[in-house]
C-alpha cells in the first residue's frame, strides 16, 4: 500500500513537471500553449502543496491538538462564537475570502502575459498566501478569536498594534471599494443580473431560518433547496428581463453603489446565521460547480491561449493598467496569490466557529481552492483574442487598439450571442464573463445558450463579491467597534446595537463613496497595493507569533514571503504616489485633481504605517532573538478534562501545559 501511495505521489510530481514545461514554453516553445496544460499543472501543483507542505505546517509548525477547547465552545453566545460543521465552515471561509479579487486580479493582470500571472497565482498561493490564511487562523483560534490588530497590539505593543489597526481599518474600506466596482458596472442596467442577485437576499433568509429553527443539522436538505431556488432565479431573470417590470431592475450606477452599501449593512448587523453564513454557503456551491464547470469545459475543449506568453506592455504604457510588469503584476494579481485581507477573515468570523483544531487547515486549503479560480479566472480571459480583451476593458477605440498591435476581431459577434453591448466595460468582470461564456457554449448541445451562460457567469462573479462584501464590513464593523471601545467602553462590546449601527453605516458610506468618486484605474492599483501591504503586516504577525511559540526554526516560513512581498508592495506604493501625482497636476477638472491627491496621500499613509509595524516588529524581533529578552504571549489554552481544564496567559507560550514544545 506504501508502495502504491509512493508511486501515485511520483506520478502526480511527474505530470506536473510536464504540465509547466508546456506553460513556460520549455517543450513546445514555438507553439501557443493549451489551456489544459495550465489546469493540470495547476492542479497537481495544489494537491502536493497541501499533501505536503500543508500537513507539514500543521503537524510540525503549529502543531494542532484536538485537546484544546476551541472559543466556539467556550465563548459560545450563538451569534458570533458558536460550533459549526466542518463543511459548512468551510464554505463560509471560503466564500468570505474568494471576492472578486481571484476573478478579477488575473483577468486584469492578462495584460501582461498570460505567464507571469500563472506563475505567481500557483507559487505565491503556495508559499505566501495560504501561510498566511493558516497561521493567522491558528493564531486567533488560540486567542480567544482575537482580530489581527488586536493581536499586533497584544504580542507587539501600543506602536505596532495602533499602526496595524489604522492600516487595516483603511485597507478594508478600500479593498471593498475595489471590490464592489466590479460588481456595480456588471450590474449597470441590467435587468437579468440584478434579478438573479437580489433574489439571492430572501434565499439567504430562507436557508438560514430552515436551519436554525426547523431542520437543524439538515444540512443536505437546506443545500438542495437553495441550489434549486438559485437555478430558478437565473432562469426566471431572463423572463423578468425581457417583462414590462425589467425597468425596476435597470438601475444606474450610483443607485447601485448605494444599494450594494444597503445590503452590506444589513448583512453586517444581522446575526451570522441568519444571512451571512446561509448566503456565503449558497455562494460556495455555485462558486465551486462553476469552477468545476469551467475546468471540466477546458479540459474537454482544450481551447487555446490566444494571449502571448509576454505582451508588449511588460515594460508599462498598458491601457488597463499603466505601470509595469514589476512590481503592478503582483499587485494587480492580489487576492489570487496573497490577500491581507484573508487575514481579516481569518482573525474575524472563522476562528470563532471552529469545532476542533485539526479542522484549522481549512484556512491552508481555501487559499488553494482560491488560487485555482484565479487560474481558471486567467484562462477565461487569455482565450479571448488580445484585441477583444482589451476593447471589452478600456475604453479606447478599435483603430487606437489597432495602431498599438491588437486589432478588434469578434467584438460585435461577442456582443450579439450574450444579448450585451459589451464594449467599454472596463473592471474585469464582463470580459470574465465573455470569456467564460465562450468555453461554456463550446460545449456539445450549448451553442445557443450562451447569453444564459454570460448572465449566470456575471451572476457568479457577483456572488464572490458580495459574499466578501457583507463578511469584509462586519469584520470592518468589528474593528472600528475595537477601536472606539479604548475611548467609549460601550462601544467595544460587539453586541451593543447603538455601537453595531454606527459603525455599520461608517464603514458602507466609506466605501460607497470611494466606489461613486472612484475608476477601475485608481481603485484596483490602490486596492492591490494596499491589500498586499496587509498581507505583509500580517506576516509579520504571523513570524512574531512563532517566535512566541518558540518556533525559530521554522521562522523563514512566514519571514521570506513577508520580505518578498512587502519588497515588491512598497515600490509599488512609491511609484503609485507619483503616479496620482503626476495625473493630478495634468487634471482638467478641480473635483478630478481632489480625488487623486486624495489617493496619492491615503498611498503613502498605509505604505508609513506599514513602516513603522515593520521596524517595530524588527526592533522587538532582535530583542528577542539576539539580545534573549524575556516575553510574555497572549495565546490562551483551554484543555479538555473536566476539573483540569482552564485558561492561563503565561509567559510561556500562554499554557499551563507542556504542549507545543513550550517550557
Amino acid at each position: 500500500m506504501k508502495a502504491l501511495k509512493a508511486f501515485v505521489w511520483v506520478l502526480t510530481a511527474t505530470v506536473c513537471a510536464v504540465a509547466f514545461g508546456f506553460v513556460a514554453g520549455i517543450v513546445n516553445p514555438g507553439e501557443r500553449v493549451n489551456g489544459l496544460w495550465l489546469v493540470v499543472a495547476a492542479a497537481c501543483f495544489y494537491v502536493l502543496a497541501f499533501r505536503f507542505y500543508g500537513r507539514w505546517l500543521a503537524r510540525r509548525v503549529v502543531e494542532l491538538n484536538d485537546l484544546r477547547i476551541t472559543p466556539a465552545h467556550r465563548l459560545n453566545d450563538g451569534v458570533n462564537f458558536h460550533p459549526t460543521n466542518r463543511y459548512i465552515l468551510f464554505g463560509h471561509h471560503f466564500a468570505a475570502i474568494a471576492g472578486a479579487g481571484p476573478l478579477l486580479g488575473p483577468v486584469l493582470a492578462a495584460q501582461f502575459g498570460y505567464l507571469p500571472g500563472f506563475l505567481w497565482l500557483v507559487i505565491g498561493a503556495v508559499l505566501a498566501g495560504a501561510v498566511q490564511d493558516f497561521v493567522i487562523l491558528v493564531a486567533s483560534m488560540r486567542r480567544n478569536g482575537r482580530s489581527l490588530p488586536e493581536i499586533a497590539r497584544d504580542e507587539l505593543g501600543t506602536v505596532t498594534g495602533t499602526a496595524t489597526a489604522a492600516a487595516v481599518l483603511f485597507i478594508v474600506i478600500v479593498a471593498l471599494a475595489g471590490l464592489g466596482f466590479a460588481v456595480v458596472n456588471a450590474l449597470h442596467r441590467n435587468a437579468w443580473g440584478t434579478f438573479t442577485i437580489a433574489m439571492t437576499i430572501p434565499i439567504g433568509f430562507l436557508m438560514g431560518s430552515y436551519l436554525q429553527k426547523f431542520r437543524p443539522g439538515r444540512v443536505g436538505e437546506v443545500s438542495a433547496l437553495g441550489v434549486v431556488l438559485l437555478i430558478a432565479s437565473v432562469i426566471l431573470g431572463r423572463v423578468v428581463a425581457q417583462s414590462s417590470v425589467a425597468h425596476w431592475f435597470e438601475y444606474k450606477r450610483s443607485t447601485l453603489v448605494w444599494l450594494l452599501a444597503g445590503y452590506g449593512f444589513l448583512a453586517s448587523v444581522l446575526p451570522g446565521w441568519m444571512l451571512l453564513v446561509p448566503r456565503g454557503y449558497l455562494s460556495t456551491f455555485m462558486k465551486l460547480g462553476v469552477v468545476a464547470l469551467l475546468a471540466l469545459g477546458v479540459i474537454a475543449m482544450a481551447p487555446t491561449v490566444e494571449m502571448p506568453r509576454l505582451t508588449a506592455f511588460a515594460h508599462g504604457g498598458g491601457p488597463i493598467i499603466p505601470g509595469a510588469l514589476f512590481p503592478f503584476l503582483f499587485i494587480t494579481i492580489a487576492c489570487g496569490a496573497i490577500s491581507g485581507f484573508h487575514s481579516l477573515v481569518s482573525s474575524g468570523t472563522t476562528p470563532k466557529m471552529i469545532e476542533r483544531e485539526s479542522h484549522a487547515p481549512i484556512g491552508y486549503g481555501a487559499m488553494l481552492l482560491e488560487s485555482f479560480v484565479g487560474v481558471m479566472a486567467l484562462i477565461a480571459a487569455s482565450v479571448l483574442i488580445p484585441g477583444d480583451y482589451l476593447a471589452i476593458n478600456t475604453t479606447l477605440s478599435a483603430d487606437a487598439l489597432a495602431a498599438m498591435g491588437f486589432p478588434v476581431a469578434r467584438l460585435q459577434d461577442l456582443s450579439r450571442l450574450v444579448e450585451v453591448e459589451v464594449a467599454g466595460r472596463p473592471g474585469g468582470a464582463v470580459s470574465l464573463a465573455v470569456g467564460m461564456a465562450s468555453i461554456f457554449a463550446a460545449l456539445p448541445g450549448m451553442a445557443g445558450l450562451m447569453a444564459y451562460w454570460y448572465q449566470f457567469a456575471l451572476v457568479f462573479e457577483a456572488l464572490f463579491i458580495l459574499t466578501t462584501i457583507d463578511t469584509g464590513t462586519r469584520v470592518a464593523r468589528y474593528l472600528i467597534q475595537e477601536l472606539g471601545g479604548r475611548v467609549y467602553a460601550p462601544l467595544g462590546h460587539i453586541g451593543w446595537w447603538p455601537g453595531v449601527i454606527a459603525s455599520s453605516a461608517a464603514v458602507v458610506v466609506a466605501w460607497g463613496y470611494l466606489i461613486a468618486t472612484g475608476s477601475i484605474s485608481t481603485i484596483w492599483p490602490m486596492f492591490g497595493a494596499a491589500n498586499q501591504l496587509l498581507g505583509t503586516l500580517a506576516l509579520c504577525i504571523g513570524t512574531t507569533v512563532l517566535i512566541k511559540m518558540r518556533k525559530w526554526r521554522f521562522l523563514w516560513v512566514t519571514s521570506v514571503p513577508m520580505v518578498f512581498v512587502g519588497a515588491i508592495t512598497l515600490t509599488g506604493c512609491y511609484e503609485m504616489f507619483g503616479l496620482f501625482l503626476g495625473k493630478a497636476a495634468m487634471a482638467r477638472e478641480a473635483g478630478e485633481a481632489v480625488a487623486l491627491y486624495l489617493d496619492a496621500g491615503l498611498v503613502a499613509a498605509v505604505a508609513s504605517l506599514a513602516v513603522i509595524a515593520l521596524a517595530d516588529s524588527a526592533v522587538q524581533w532582535y530583542g528577542y532573538l539576539v539580545l534573549k529578552r524575556p516575553f510574555t504571549s497572549s495565546e490562551v489554552v483551554v484543555m479538555g478534562g473536566g476539573s483540569a481544564a482552564r485558561a492561563h496567559p503565561t509567559a510561556c507560550g500562554g499554557s499551563q501545559f507542556p504542549i507545543n514544545g513550550c517550557c
